[in-house]
């Protein structure tokens, strides 16, 4: 499939960022960078379709593009050198004759592949060291600026529109996948770029798999139904899932269903700058085995979101991580018990310095009535 993602946003063209990631080249002793990661190519660039980035410490970043990128490379990125790789040319070959062109010794990079790791080490000259180091990126990834901020908003308006539509149109007797079909509709119509991951309608037994998707099953009345979807607005995320029932619930899916709210209240309460990530997981996680469904709540209680879906920071037991001003996260405790069903409450939050304010923005309805 030919695709090729051009965003028109001014901030994701900032050079600042490159600068900034070039301000961490001397804590690790680096003369270079090489970008590899479809999103990392955004964020530093405005443009995902290249096929590398190389930003030395000094001089002019090189952007690696086959034809098929070339002429909307040109048109959108503006502070690299644009690189065309033919199609009988290799790309990484390309980018070893540059590397050592400019005497870089000490480079590292965010992804890349076992054999082009092993390619790119077997092309560079001399004593040249390559080495992983994503987490660079991500220092800079996880804490948002002002126009991130906007446009994940935007994301998580256009994914709370499409939950209100899950609730306008669910009933007994839809499939699953009907559904799925009737949010990613109106997130389309409403901007959306795409889905940032399968949307998931889970009904009935279905219900208690964490990552489910959606199929044939129709859902039927007393289901418990689980759906988590999320917009992509201009290459960022939404995250949000919402557990309904139709027509009529029973009193153990209602008290389920109130433990798990709490849990995700409480943690909300708990969040904001200077936070301990596993201090905030703790809440949600003992107050859920306070009320004996403990070995029910099997991941993580949240995760950062942004270009990618799953991104640092995480809100789990074993996370040290301190959080940030402008770090964004989900909130997402949830109960699955096999023979029963599965519920899950989740919410994307943006963390300031005196809480997070949350915003996805749709309704908590446990019961739609006929």
């Amino acid at each position: 499939m030919i695709r090729y993602l051009v965003c028109g946003v001014e901030s994701l063209l900032n050079i600042d960022r490159i600068w900034s990631l070039r301000g961490l080249f001397e804590t690790k002793d680096l003369d270079g960078y090489i970008v590899a990661k479809e999103t990392d190519m955004l964020y530093f660039t405005g443009f995902a379709s290249g096929s590398r980035l190389l930003i030395p410490r000094e001089g002019e970043n090189l952007l690696f593009v086959y034809g098929v990128n070339y002429e909307a490379a040109k048109a959108t990125v503006k502070d690299s050198r644009i690189e065309l790789v033919r199609m009988d040319e290799d790309v990484d070959k390309k980018l070893a004759e540059q590397i050592n062109r400019l005497k870089l010794r000490r480079v590292g990079f965010d992804a890349l592949e076992a054999s082009t790791y092993l390619k790119l080490r077997e092309a560079l000259k001399g004593e040249m060291g390559l080495k992983a180091l994503e987490e660079l990126v991500w220092s800079l990834r996880k804490i948002k600026d002002g126009s991130e901020i906007t446009l994940i908003q935007k994301a998580a308006e256009i994914t709370s529109r499409g939950i209100s539509r899950a609730f306008e149109i669910l009933r007994e007797g839809l499939k699953e996948r009907e559904v799925a079909r009737e949010i990613e509709y109106e997130m389309r119509r409403l901007g959306s770029d795409g889905v940032a991951f399968d949307t998931i309608v889970a009904s009935g037994p279905n219900s208690v798999f964490p990552h489910g998707s959606c199929g044939d099953r129709k859902i039927m009345k007393g289901d418990l139904v689980v759906i988590d979807i999320g917009a992509k607005y201009h290459g960022y995320c939404a995250d949000l899932t919402r557990t309904i029932t139709v027509g009529i619930s029973s009193p153990r899916q209602a008290e389920i269903y109130e433990v798990v709210r709490s849990a995700q209240e409480m943690a909300i309460k708990n969040m904001k700058a200077r936070s301990m990530a596993k201090e905030v997981d703790a809440v949600a996680r003992n107050y859920i085995a306070k009320k004996g469904y403990s070995e029910y709540f099997v991941h993580t209680l949240g995760h950062g979101i942004g270009l990618d879906v799953h991104e640092p920071p995480s809100l789990s037991p074993t996370s040290n991580v301190v959080l940030a001003n402008r770090n964004v996260l989900t909130v997402e405790p949830g109960i699955y018990v096999p023979s029963f069903g599965g519920i899950r409450i989740e919410d994307t939050m943006l963390i300031r310095e005196d809480g997070a304010e949350k915003i996805t923005d749709a309704p908590y309805i446990f019961t739609l009535r006929d």
